[in-house]
C-alpha cells in the first residue's frame, strides 16, 4: 500500500501526542485518538494486573487439596474478580480500544475518528465502570461467578451484585460507542483510493468485531436491568419461587456472551494476519477469504448461544441444532488458520518478537479451537460441562489467543505508538517465556477436566494435587512472562533507541507517517494506489 502524496508536516508545527509539556488537563479532555488509546491503554494494563493478582491467589489456594490460602466465601470472591475484570475490563476493550483507536484512522488515511467527543466518553464510561468494579472489590466483593447465574444473583446473594452488575452495564456502553465510531469511520472516511479489499486484515477485524459490539452488548444491558428488577423490586422473571425462569437468564445472557467471545479474539486475528505478512515477506494467501471469514464468525457467533446450556434441560433437537452450528462456526477460523499457515509457506521469515507471539497465537488458539469441537459435541459435552476442561478451552483461546495477540500488537506497533524502539533480545525471551509458562499452566487442567475436577471448588480430592501444582508452578512463570514486557516497555519510552518511521519494512498507511505521528496524522489525506500486504514475492527477489 502506498501513496501518491504524504508531506510531513514541518518540525516546528507538529505537534506530538506524547508531549506532556501540555500537563493532565489536556490530556483528560483531549479528543486525540492516540491519545486516547494511550489513556486506554494505561487503565486496561492497571485492571489487567488486579485480575491477574486474583488469579494468582486463585492459584496459591489450589496448591493444597484442602486450600491453604482463604476461606471458600474468600475464594468464590476471587474467581468472581479475575472473572468479572479479565473480561469485561481487560480481554473485551484490549486490542480494539488500544490498538483500534490508534491505528483505525490512521489505516484508512483519517486524521481521526468519525467521532472524537464520543471517543472520549467511551474511555470517561470505561474508567467508570472500571472504578464501580474495584469498588465492589473493596466493600465486600461479589460471588455469584462472572456469570452472574441466577437466581442466586437475583435473590440469594448478600455481596455487591448490584455494583458489580451496574459496572458490566455501563462498560458494556463503552463499548457499544467505540464499534459505532470504527464503523461510521471505516464506512465514511476512507482515503482516496482504499477501496473495500485494499483494507488490510486488521480494520475488517475491527469492522465485524464493532457488528457485534453494537448488536450483541445491548442484550447483556437488559439481562443486567432484568436482574436488578428482580433483586430490588422482587419481580418474578428469574427466580422460580416467584414466578420466574432461570434459563431465560441463561437464554439472554449466553446470547450476548458468546458472541462477546468474538469480541474478543476477532480483533486477535487481526492483528495475526498484519504480523504473518509483515514477517513472512509475503502478500497474506487468500486475503478475501480472510476477510469474508471475519464477518462469517460475526454472525454465526450469534446462533451458538445454546451449546452453553446442553445439561440445563433443553430439548435434544435444539441440542443438535446449536451443535452443528457450533461446529460450523468453526469453519471460517480454520479457514483462517490454513491461510496463515499457507502466507508461511516459502515467506521469508524472520522471528522477531511480534512474529513469536503470533506464531505462539496460531499454536494456543488452534489447541483451543480443537478442544473447543469436543464442547460443541453433546455426548462429550455432558460429560466436560463444569470441569477444568471447559477452565482450560477458555483459556487457551483468551490467554493464548487473544492476550498473545495484544501483546504482539503492542510490541509490534510499540515503535509508531512511542517513537522508540525496545530490547528485541529480551522481548523474544519474554514471548517465549509467556509461551512456556501458558501451557504448563492450563494444559494440566485439560487432564483435570477429563478425570472429572469441577471448577470453582475451594478444596479438591487429593489425587489431583500433582496437577494443580504444575498448573499453580507455570502460573508464577506465565505471571514473570507478563512483568518482563511492562519493565522494558516502559524503560525504552526514556531509553530506547529512536525508532524511524518504519523500522520493520512493513506495508500500510501507519508505516508513512512519522514515528510518533503527528495530532493530524496526516498533513494531506494520502492517496492509495497499491493493494495491501504488497510484499515483493520471494521468487521476485531472488530472480
Amino acid at each position: 500500500m502506498s501513496t501518491a502524496a504524504v508531506v510531513e508536516s514541518p518540525a516546528g508545527s507538529r505537534v506530538h501526542y506524547l508531549n506532556a509539556s501540555y500537563g493532565i488537563k489536556s490530556w483528560l479532555f483531549t479528543t486525540d485518538h492516540k491519545r486516547i488509546a494511550l489513556l486506554y491503554l494505561g487503565s486496561i494494563t492497571f485492571m489487567f494486573f488486579i485480575g491477574g493478582a486474583a488469579a494468582t491467589l486463585i492459584r496459591l489456594h489450589l496448591i493444597e487439596p484442602t486450600g491453604a490460602l482463604v476461606q471458600p466465601e474468600t475464594y468464590n470472591k476471587l474467581f468472581t474478580v479475575h472473572g468479572v475484570v479479565m473480561i469485561f475490563f481487560f480481554l473485551i476493550p484490549s486490542i480494539p480500544a488500544v490498538l483500534g483507536n490508534f491505528l483505525v484512522p490512521l489505516m484508512v488515511g483519517a486524521r481521526d475518528l468519525a467521532f472524537p467527543r464520543i471517543n472520549l466518553l467511551s474511555w470517561y464510561l470505561y474508567t467508570i465502570a472500571a472504578l464501580l468494579a474495584l469498588y465492589a472489590v473493596v466493600s465486600g466483593g461479589v460471588d455469584t461467578g462472572w456469570t452472574f447465574y441466577t437466581p442466586y444473583s437475583s435473590t440469594y446473594a448478600h455481596t455487591q451484585v448490584i455494583a458489580t452488575a451496574l459496572a458490566a452495564f455501563i462498560a458494556g456502553f463503552s463499548s457499544i460507542l467505540t464499534g459505532l465510531n470504527f464503523i461510521v469511520t471505516i464506512h465514511k472516511m476512507r482515503a482516496p483510493g482504499l477501496t473495500w479489499f485494499r483494507l488490510p486484515l486488521f480494520i475488517w477485524a475491527m469492522y465485524a468485531t464493532s457488528i457485534i459490539q453494537i448488536l450483541g452488548t445491548p442484550v447483556l444491558a437488559i439481562t443486567i436491568v432484568l436482574l436488578a428488577a428482580e433483586r430490588l423490586l422482587h419481580v418474578g422473571i428469574f427466580d422460580p419461587k416467584i414466578g420466574g425462569d432461570p434459563i431465560l437468564f441463561q437464554h439472554l445472557f449466553w446470547f450476548y456472551s458468546h458472541p462477546a467471545v468474538y469480541i474478543m479474539i476477532l480483533p486477535g486475528m487481526g492483528v495475526v494476519s498484519e504480523l504473518i505478512a509483515c514477517f513472512a515477506r509475503k502478500r497474506i494467501f487468500g486475503y478475501s477469504m480472510i476477510a469474508f471469514s471475519s464477518l462469517a464468525i460475526a454472525v454465526l457467533g450469534f446462533l451458538v448461544w445454546g451449546h452453553h446450556m446442553f445439561v440445563t434441560g433443553q430439548s435434544v433437537y435444539a441440542g443438535l441444532i446449536f451443535s452443528v452450528l457450533s461446529f460450523m462456526v468453526a469453519i471460517p477460523s480454520a479457514i483462517k488458520v490454513f491461510n496463515w499457515t499457507a502466507t508461511l509457506y516459502k515467506g521469508s521469515i524472520s522471528y522477531e518478537a511480534p512474529m513469536l507471539y503470533a506464531l505462539g497465537f496460531i499454536g494456543l488458539f488452534t489447541m483451543g479451537g480443537l478442544t473447543g469441537l469436543f464442547l460443541a459435541s453433546l455426548a462429550t459435552d455432558v460429560h466436560l460441562t463444569g470441569t477444568y476442561f471447559i477452565v482450560a478451552h477458555f483459556h487457551y483461546i483468551m490467554v493464548g489467543g487473544a492476550v498473545m495477540a495484544y501483546l504482539g500488537g503492542i510490541h509490534f506497533w510499540w515503535p509508531k505508538i512511542t517513537g522508540r524502539l525496545y530490547p528485541d533480545g529480551w522481548a523474544r525471551f519474554a514471548a517465549l517465556i509467556i509461551f512456556v509458562g501458558f501451557n504448563l499452566t492450563f494444559f494440566p487442567q485439560f487432564v483435570l477436566g477429563y478425570l472429572g475436577m469441577p471448577r470453582r471448588y475451594a478444596v479438591y480430592p487429593a489425587e489431583f494435587q500433582v496437577l494443580n501444582v504444575m498448573s499453580s508452578a507455570g502460573a508464577s512463570i506465565l505471571g514473570i512472562g507478563y512483568l518482563i514486557p511492562l519493565i522494558y516497555l516502559i524503560w525504552s519510552i526514556r531509553y530506547g533507541p529512536v525508532a524511524g518511521p518504519n523500522p520493520w519494512g512493513a506495508k500500510g498507511l501507519e508505516w508513512e507517517t512519522p514515528s510518533p505521528p503527528p495530532t493530524e496524522n496526516f498533513e494531506e489525506i494520502p492517496i492509495v494506489t497499491e493493494e495491501a500486504y504488497a510484499y515483493a514475492e520471494p521468487e521476485d527477489v531472488h530472480g
